[in-house]
């Protein structure tokens, strides 16, 4: 089994920027691919990106050139880092890890973007 715990969301005015961190515990080691999904209300819950252990990204089109996702394996964290935020980026930010038998979500954390 493996836990995820998110922090760094918050209100923030269009055009600045927020990092978001998720915290992996449990059964780490397994973990393969690790990354961001994001809900806003009343849509469906999107990709927003997510990084495999090797390094290898996949973003959203929507994201692509304004966020930034790392992980540090020894730390079992990965990192977003959000710039230029736009009011669309409103929305609850789930972290998201899977291994070779199932996916694991976070809570979700919640990021506001004022216009």
């Amino acid at each position: 089994q493996v836990q995820l715990v998110e922090s760094g969301g918050g209100l923030v005015q269009a055009g600045e920027s927020l990092r978001l961190s998720c915290a992996a515990s449990g059964s780490v080691i397994s973990i393969t691919v690790m990354g961001w999904y994001r809900q806003a209300p009343g849509k469906q819950r999107e990709l927003v990106a997510v990084v495999a252990r090797a390094g290898t990204t996949n973003y959203a089109d929507s994201v692509k050139g304004r966020f930034t996702i790392s992980r540090d394996n020894a730390k079992n964290t990965v990192y977003l880092q959000m710039n230029s935020l736009k009011p669309e980026d409103t929305a609850a930010y789930y972290c998201y890890a899977e291994d070779r038998w199932r996916d694991y979500w976070g809570q979700g954390t919640q990021v506001t973007v004022s216009s």
